[in-house]
């Protein structure tokens, strides 16, 4: 039993943009008892970005873009999109009664980015640059489909996995981010309807698909958050699923249902309590996401939403308490659906992401924290051939903070993507 997801099972038929039975099943090669196999994109957008060019637009936490220091209002780029570009070699073999499978994925991107930087931090847009690699996927998994599968390494986590991938806007832009430099990805939904799942190192149990169910279990690599980076116990996160369907067959419903949860304690290191003596030395944050995707005759409808409370926002524990170390509330989701017209696949959807004060913070002046991100994307992804899919997207975006400040962003973007 084979449970590493290969990119274009992982993306493509996961959105139901290419259906399972004409997925780009990548580059197979047999090596004696072991099976290869090389699969990947590469994607490249224009995108014309309008930001808000007002007064009292800051937000800390924001993710519409502003005129800021350099007084940016308007801006044009080719870039990567929410996908960077990939190239996964996977790895799949039998041995005394265990499936066995190694996956190593490479990630670059197309944009120029500050060299030894952040793969997905600003980017360079200057002469003689060149674009970096982010290794995402290093892992193996052994087990059989009696029991189930351990995995090991380094991957996608499970809190918030379902609803990137099940998100319209992973094949093309979505919010675009950093614009005027653009890094190796744009944001999608992230931080806009969902937490970003991240890629974790990991060590993951997952059950075999029993009666459309299945579960997984894992620890994970516990994260730092500002002011808190000692840790003396794992992250832990797990998820159920059931799906329902037989997505051959013709016209009949299909669909899937899931909840996940995430939970770590984050401790105050003395470096930390140095720095900010007020602050409280742990704390405790913990979340939960649930989503149903439900498909018939080419209309798709996702419907997802997540709570947690010293979690954060956009990123998992970023933003997760206030300077005392009181939790931050936060919750959001997302609403989509899509319909497709033989090659012409239309959507529209709208998510938001909210981050509530902490107690501390409620009845003190407002700042401008994030109070809420959101925003509205109408896409159009056409299937040029089964491997090749050309995109249109117009995303309206919009932040808001718990003082009168806030900020609206604009973006058009029109490109295409090719898996193999």
């Amino acid at each position: 039993m084979k449970t590493s997801s290969k990119l274009v099972a992982a993306v493509s038929a996961a959105i139901g943009l290419i259906p399972m039975t004409r997925a780009v099943a990548g580059i197979d090669v047999a090596a004696g008892d072991w099976k290869l196999d090389f699969s990947g994109n590469v994607n490249a957008f224009y995108v014309d970005s309008q930001c808000d060019d007002g007064v009292n637009t800051a937000v800390t936490g924001g993710l519409a873009c502003t005129n800021g220091p350099n007084n940016v209002d308007h801006s044009t780029a080719i870039r990567n999109g929410l996908l960077p570009a990939a190239l996964v070699f996977s790895a799949t073999t039998r041995q005394d009664d265990f499936d066995i499978d190694v996956t190593i994925g490479f990630y670059p991107g197309i944009n120029s980015d500050l060299g030894g930087g952040s793969v997905n931090g600003s980017g360079n847009p200057s002469a003689l640059q060149s674009p970096g690699i982010d290794a995402r996927q290093i892992y193996f998994t052994f087990g059989d489909a009696s029991w189930g599968t351990v995995k090991m390494g380094r991957d996608i986590g499970l809190f918030g996995k379902d609803a990137i991938l099940d998100d319209m806007t992973l094949l093309g832009m979505g919010t675009a981010l950093g614009n005027p430099a653009p890094s190796n990805t744009s944001l999608g939904r992230i931080g806009l309807g969902y937490i970003y799942t991240d890629w974790e190192p990991q060590i993951t149990y997952t059950t075999p698909s029993i009666m459309g169910f299945s579960g997984s279990i894992g620890i994970f690599q516990p994260l730092d958050a500002a002011g808190y980076t000692a840790h003396d116990a794992p992250q832990v996160q797990a998820g159920v699923s059931y799906a329902w369907g037989d997505p051959k067959a013709e016209n009949t419903l299909t669909g899937k249902v899931w909840i996940d949860a995430v939970s770590q304690e984050l401790k105050a290191s003395a470096s930390d309590l140095a720095t900010n003596p007020y602050e409280a030395t742990n704390f405790t944050g913990s979340g939960a996401d649930a989503g149903v995707k439900v498909d018939i005759v080419g209309l798709e409808a996702v419907v997802y939403g997540y709570y947690g409370k010293g979690i954060g926002t956009t990123g998992l524990y970023i933003l997760p308490t206030s300077a005392s170390g009181e939790k931050r509330p936060s919750e959001g989701g997302y609403v989509q659906a899509t319909y497709k017209f033989g090659k012409l696949k239309l959507g529209v959807s709208y998510g938001i992401s909210e981050l509530k004060q902490a107690a501390d913070e409620e009845n003190v002046p407002p700042t401008n924290l994030l109070k809420r991100n959101s925003s509205v994307v109408g896409g159009a992804y056409y299937s040029l051939t089964k491997s090749v899919t050309l995109v249109g997207e117009f995303i309206d975006t919009k932040s808001q903070a718990w003082d009168s400040n806030s900020a609206t962003e604009k973006d058009f973007a029109l490109g295409g993507i090719l898996f193999f």
